[in-house]
């Protein structure tokens, strides 16, 4: 074991640790780094010292004849022909030198601060959100104070030059006070500086043991240091990827909330909407959310239980056509205090707990499946902006919506499955042990003790406090509508409560419809969904004219896509149900009354089953009912 060693390799893109042995030549070792770094062939330069001196070029001697030691450092930097892709990294713009943007061109030779990127880095599509934030300035600007400023118009002195977007006393004496700082904020931290953020990388943690490693058996019968996880110390998140969450208008938590109105049940459903500039916090965004879709799940006064959704692809692809995105979840936790004011129970607060251990795992869990995508992570990937909305009672005995994030720490322990909750206190987590089918890594957190100190406990049980992320939830003074129709059409997935997606609804919708804009009655989330999802005629291939026309907002093309003919045969459907001729539907955007048609000569929907039957039949073929 005396012959193997371990090399650090800085590259732009990070440091990896090559292991070694001393008798080992340098071709052999470059032909190791350019594996571990995703190089194709040698197109790079390995160097002993920072500033590009002692390159290493004999490729026979060994790495101990050229005096590389167990530990030692050596920089590697990407020749001009591993660039051919023209990707590059500008880590200085024209506003400030320590904020960060991507552009894809050619480098220039005068341009000295642009960053090759080579191979290895990957090539990542972030989110227009972040685009379009590391462009900006970010700078906080300052006004010349008349009490303290003694130079002129024209300059600057530290009592108003601008401060960087992740000043902390600027934060802290925001009203209120903003305990994290934006992400993209803690980016410009990170690329700030001397260097620029040249070698600024951002790590996910991982608690499971590095494959590949042949010095020893597997786990359980072996570990070592090269692939044993490190272990990880709680800290409390300094920055947070979502700063606001907002909802459109007052209508769409109300909808949501019927549920537990109605029912004494709890409810559950995904926040839709996008990512926008949060304009109150330097560098901030926000979650606008403009519909709740309500999955199919198995509520009670005290569970939630989420079950299989057929439906689920295709309402994302309904979504994304609409120019949204799932932002989110939501959840209720409410307990009637009194019926007759319309009170809730105060149940969450500093006294019990604000998130429990279970619903901070399924909040990571959700997190890893809607990861955040970031070009400063090798992996493409850091972190999530999903956000967690939890509808509860608050101080006033009112229904409050508070908004969390659950940091990367828990994040990586709930995806490694080393976080479980404690039954008989959900206020509290714990960290897995070791077993012989898993390595579970040592899980701490920091705590005062009765004397003031600074005290290291092991996280079993393990205080989710330092796992959640406060956001605040808002809803607009002037109310927004995504989704602008004045009637509700039925939402889906309440069979319970009577509120049932056919044609029969879809019917009584239309016919309730006062507008004479049709684009103002086909704008529901709920009504797009069972047009697409439907099982008695899916418009899923031929509804995209109609879902641009609610993005853009464009009559013209609603009027188009209304003479078409898949259309005219929901006007049919809708006009069948209970033998009532499509003629007797009173809605006024049609373009005129509807060609009647006679009960005799067009299909009929059962109004107990929903089947749709033949034309000229007295009874259901599927439940065998008589008509009507």
């Amino acid at each position: 074991m005396a012959d193997h060693i371990v090399i650090r390799v800085q590259s732009p893109d990070g440091m990896r640790k090559i292991p070694s042995m001393k008798r080992e030549t340098a071709a052999a070792f470059l032909k190791k780094v350019a594996k571990e770094f995703g190089f194709n062939s040698i197109g790079f330069s390995i160097y002993l010292n920072r500033n590009k001196t002692g390159e290493i070029l004999s490729q026979n001697k060994t790495l101990s004849l050229l005096k590389i030691k167990h530990g030692d450092m050596l920089f590697l930097f990407p020749s001009g022909s591993s660039t051919s892709s023209g990707e590059v990294m500008d880590t200085a713009t024209p506003h400030s030198s320590s904020s960060l943007s991507y552009i894809s061109s050619s480098p220039s030779p005068s341009s000295s601060s642009m960053i090759p990127r080579s191979f290895s880095a990957p090539q990542v599509q972030e989110d227009e959100i972040d685009q379009y934030l590391a462009k900006q300035d970010g700078k906080i600007y300052r006004n010349k104070d008349p009490q303290l400023c003694r130079h002129g118009a024209l300059g600057k002195c530290v009592h108003c030059v601008p401060l960087e977007p992740f000043d902390e006393d600027y934060l802290n004496h925001l009203d209120p006070p903003v305990k994290h700082m934006s992400f993209h904020a803690y980016l410009r931290k990170l690329t700030g500086g001397a260097d620029k953020g040249k070698f600024a990388a951002l790590e996910n943690i991982s608690c499971k043991i590095k494959s590949g490693c042949e010095g020893h058996p597997p786990w359980p019968d072996g570990i070592c240091t090269k692939c044993q996880p490190s272990a990880i110390t709680l800290n409390r998140q300094k920055y947070r990827h979502v700063d606001n969450i907002m909802f459109e208008n007052h209508t769409i938590a109300d909808r949501f909330l019927d549920f537990w109105r109605k029912t004494g049940s709890q409810r559950m459903g995904y926040l839709y909407g996008r990512f926008t500039e949060h304009k109150d916090i330097p560098l901030g965004i926000r979650a606008e959310v403009a519909a709740i879709y309500e999955p199919p799940q198995n509520a009670t006064q005290n569970c939630l239980e989420l079950v299989d959704d057929p439906k689920a692809v295709a309402v994302d692809e309904i979504a994304a056509k609409l120019g949204l995105c799932k932002v989110g979840w939501i959840f209720t936790d409410l307990i009637s205090e009194d019926t007759r004011i319309g009170t809730v129970r105060y149940t969450r607060n500093q006294d019990s707990y604000y998130l429990s251990a279970e619903e901070c795992i399924t909040a990571g869990y959700f997190q890893n499946l809607h990861s955040n995508p970031c070009r400063l992570s090798r992996d493409g990937h850091f972190g999530s902006k999903f956000v967690t909305v939890l509808a509860t009672g608050g101080p006033d005995n009112q229904v409050h919506f508070d908004g969390y994030q659950v940091s990367n720490q828990c994040m990586a322990l709930v995806r490694d499955e080393c976080l479980l909750p404690c039954k008989d206190a959900p206020e509290l987590g714990f960290a897995k042990e070791s077993s012989s089918e898993q390595y579970v890594p040592d899980v701490f957190y920091k705590d005062k003790d009765k004397f003031g100190n600074d005290v290291t406990f092991l996280a079993r049980p393990l205080p989710v406090e330092y796992l959640i992320i406060n956001i605040t939830t808002t809803f607009p003074k002037d109310p927004q509508y995504t989704f602008c129709s004045t009637q509700r059409f039925p939402i889906e997935n309440r069979d319970i409560l009577g509120e049932t997606q056919n044609f029969h609804s879809l019917a009584t919708y239309l016919s309730q419809c006062t507008s004479t804009a049709f684009l103002d009655i086909v704008s529901d989330f709920h009504l797009l969904l069972f047009l697409v999802t439907n099982e008695v005629m899916p418009l899923r291939d031929s509804i995209d004219l109609l879902l641009d026309a609610v993005r853009t907002r464009n009559e013209d093309l609603a009027q188009t896509w209304m003479k078409s003919e898949q259309w005219a045969t929901i006007e049919q459907l809708c006009g069948t149900v209970g033998g009532q001729p499509s003629s007797s539907m009173s809605y006024g955007a049609m373009g005129g009354p509807s060609v009647p048609a006679s009960s005799s000569s067009v299909m009929w929907s059962c109004l107990h089953c929903t089947f749709m039957n033949q034309a000229g039949t007295d009874h259901c073929e599927m439940c065998s009912l008589p008509r009507g």
